[in-house]
This record gives C-alpha cells, structure tokens and sequence, in this order.
C-alpha cells in the first residue's frame, strides 16, 4: 500500500483518507466530553491534524504529506503546547518524583504515602526518566522543559523503534521505495492515537513497549543476549512485562535454538534481579503494596483511573468479578503457554516465528481480560496496536520456506541441484518463483520425485 506517491491507486488513497478521517472524529470527542484537560488539549490539536491529513491523502502526491500533517497536528503541537503550559497526567509527577527520591533515598517509594498522588506503581526502572527533572530542578524555562518526563520517554521509545528498524536488517535512511515507505509508515504509526495520545499526556507506558518491541525483533534476529537485556530493562519498568520474557523464550527457540532460549532467559532473569533487588531489599513493604496490590485493586487506595473496559466493568462487581478477571488473564496466558508448548508438533498453534507474530502473542496474553483485573485510562488501546508497528520483514513460515539459496542457484528452495528446477506435479502453471514449498512432490524424507540428488 505505500508506493511512491505518483503510483497510489485511488481506492488505497481512499482507504488512507478513511482512516485518518476516523482518527480525526476519535480525537475530536474529546473536546466535547468530561475528560483530563490534557485529553482535551490534545484532542484539540490532533482533530485539526488528522483532519488536514484525511484532506491531503486524497491527493495523487499527498502520502507524505498526509503523514506530515498528522504527525505535527497529533504529536509535534500538542506536545509543545502542555509542555509549555505544564499540563500533564498524574503520572508524570510520579515519574519525576520517584527520580528525586531514587537520588536522596535510593529508592523511590515513600515509606508512607498518604494519598493516591504519592503511590508509585512502577518498579525501580521508571525512576530513571524522573532523573532529568531531579537534576536539573525547575529554575528556569529551560530547565524546566528539558526535565519533563514525557520528552524522555518519548526518546526512548523512538530510539527503541530506530534500534528494532536497524536489528531486523532494513537500513533506515536507505534510499528508494522501501525505505521512503517503510519511515512513513513508523512516522504514521507514531501519529496514530494509540501512540500520539500517551506520548504528549503520559508518555508512561511508550518505553516499555518500545522495549519490549525491540527485545523480540532481537529474538528474531538470533541475538540472545541484546534481547535479554531489553527484557531486562523493560521489566524492571513494570511487571506487565514479565509475561513477554516467555513469549521472547519461545521466539529464540523456534530461530536460534535451546541454547538460545536458556541464554537469552538468563540474562533477562539476572538483569531484572539485578536492577529491582536494590530497591526491594530496602523497601519490601512498600514496593509490594504500591507496585502490585495498588494496580490490581488490593491496596488501601483507590485509583482514579476508569475505563468501560472488561477488566473494569468485571472488577465493578465485587470480589467475585475480580476472580473472574483474574481467571481470564490466567486462561490468556495458558493458551499462550500451551500454544508455545505445542507449536514445534502441530500446525494449528505455530509458535512465533518473528517480531510481528511474537508481538501479536505478547498483545493476546491481555486480550481475554480487556484492560487486565485493574481500572485504567485510554492509553491501553496502546497496548492493542503496539505490535503492528511496521520495523520488521513480514515473518515467513519456517515449514513453508527452506534456507536462503544463494544468486545463481535455484530459486526454488526444495532443488538442491544449480540451475534446475524441480518438476511441478500438481498440473497447470508453475507457481511463482520463490515460492514453492520445501519438498515440493517429495515423499517422506527425500528430494523432490524425479530429481537426481546433487
């Protein structure tokens, strides 16, 4: 669908325009509703931007400029604007003041909060994008600009997707088609509401998903030990993650082997260990109450954040909907355990075999409970289309596709023999070159019937 912008066909310039047009009637509700002053600063702004957008896309040459708009009227504005103004979700003075305590205190919860306000729900890791604002206090705009939490999660979540473009081996910055096309979809993407929204009100949960993205393209990319160390970073930020170390496991063991996954789980173990032990061994009670009996509504406060969510709408009915909250999130998670543990014998549950289909099986683990067992606001439909980032190559099927045969040689994988191709049994046409199935008309353990074995 993205082409060079004189080759877009009219029903594709249509689709574009459609749905920057639905992203302009989402941005512009809020506005018109009861909701955080931020949301509706944004909404403002974004409206105005995605409706240029859905205008220019129209246009034969417009791609870019479509994309450009969208990107200034539901990031670049917004953001300057509650910067400039000091508008921001609670989460933000969370951050910056976990940052401030890690400094004086080496840990950052309060032995005894005495509001909501004053609660940490995020492990040790997230004080580090409250550092900037600790160390450079607040005397003077600038300052005061360059310490916001929200510029420094927003860079590590770009950073993360510029690492996952270079770690699946398309080369940013190259030119031609691909890569023209491949930065206007990351630039719509980041433009999109389920990413523009919390990076200009939040920015809280971007770096951990821009984490955990990068750790499974690593995955896929046989590279154990870099994808532990970003599993390790993300789930020092939020235990949310955890469940991603398994799904990551079982991409490195489907790419790179046993020896890989064990690699790959050790150093996310260790590295999490490593970073979260500090701050447990000197505040236990604490990070315990504030880090996981307040999100999942078991702690003496009560969370202002409420979405008509599933997890929401179960947890409003008393103990026993949390239970049933509780035992959906399980059952999301042991079919994804099963369908791990079963994707090697049967085609029915293939495990992962790249960044995008390990992100679709991170995105399903939440996928049975709506927002998990705990209240929450609009940044979780963050979660929801996280994982269509477009950075990596579209997986192929590893039972589909044989080795990659060298220019020269056969391009149908199942031959081994140069120059020759393997004759076709199933009548008709040959299929398209490069795609033909390994063992193509072969019996049960041998080279393709009527070839002669190299």
């Amino acid at each position: 669908m993205l082409t060079l912008p004189t080759q877009i066909p009219w029903k594709h310039r249509l689709v574009w325009a459609g749905g920057w047009f639905v992203a302009f009637v989402w941005a512009g509700v809020f506005p018109l509703i009861e909701a955080p002053g931020p949301h509706r600063v944004w909404g403002a702004c974004a409206s105005v931007g995605y409706l240029c957008a859905a205008g220019a896309a129209l246009w034969p040459r417009g791609r870019r400029l479509s994309v450009g708009a969208a990107f200034a009227g539901a990031v670049a504005v917004p953001l300057l604007v509650l910067l400039a103004g000091g508008w921001a979700q609670s989460e933000v003075g969370v951050i910056e003041r976990s940052g401030a305590l890690m400094l004086s205190q080496a840990t950052p919860y309060l032995a005894e909060p005495r509001t909501v306000v004053e609660v940490t729900p995020y492990l040790p890791g997230m004080a580090v994008f409250g550092l900037p604002r600790a160390v450079l206090g607040d005397g003077g705009p600038l300052p005061g600009l360059l310490g916001d939490a929200r510029l420094w999660c927003a860079a590590a979540f770009l950073g993360c997707l510029w690492a996952a473009r270079r770690a699946t081996g398309r080369a940013v910055g190259r030119a031609g088609t691909g890569g023209a096309a491949g930065r206007d979809a990351v630039v719509a993407f980041v433009a999109s509401p389920v990413v523009a929204l919390p990076l200009c009100v939040s920015g809280v949960d971007l770096p951990l998903i821009g984490l955990l993205f990068l750790a499974l393209a690593y995955a896929a990319r046989r590279r154990p030990v870099a994808a532990g160390l970003a599993l390790a970073a993300a789930c020092s930020l939020k235990w949310t993650a955890w469940p991603a170390v398994a799904v990551a496991v079982a991409l490195l063991a489907q790419r790179g082997g046993a020896r890989a996954a064990v690699q790959g789980a050790a150093v996310a173990v260790a590295g999490t260990v490593l970073l979260v032990l500090p701050s447990a061994l000197l505040s236990p009670g604490p990070l315990v109450q504030q880090v996981f009996a307040f999100p999942t509504g078991r702690g003496p406060w009560e969370t202002p954040a409420a979405s008509p969510l599933p997890g929401r709408l179960l947890a409003d009915l008393g103990p026993a909907g949390w239970y049933a909250a509780v035992a959906l999130l399980l059952a999301g998670g042991l079919a994804v355990a099963v369908s791990s543990s079963c994707g090697r014998r049967t085609a029915s549950c293939p495990p992962p075999t790249g960044s995008p289909s390990a992100c679709a099986w991170r995105s399903s683990w939440r996928r049975p409970g709506g927002s998990g067992t705990w209240p929450c606001r609009s940044r979780w439909w963050c979660w929801r289309g996280w994982w269509v980032v477009p950075v990596g190559r579209r997986p192929r099927a590893a039972a589909s596709y044989g080795p990659r045969v060298p220019r020269g040689r056969c391009r149908f994988r199942s031959c081994g023999v140069p120059g020759e191709r393997p004759p076709y049994r199933g009548g008709g046409s040959r299929p398209a070159v490069g795609r033909s199935p390994v063992l193509l008309g072969s019996g049960r353990g041998g080279a393709p019937s009527g070839v002669r074995a190299a």
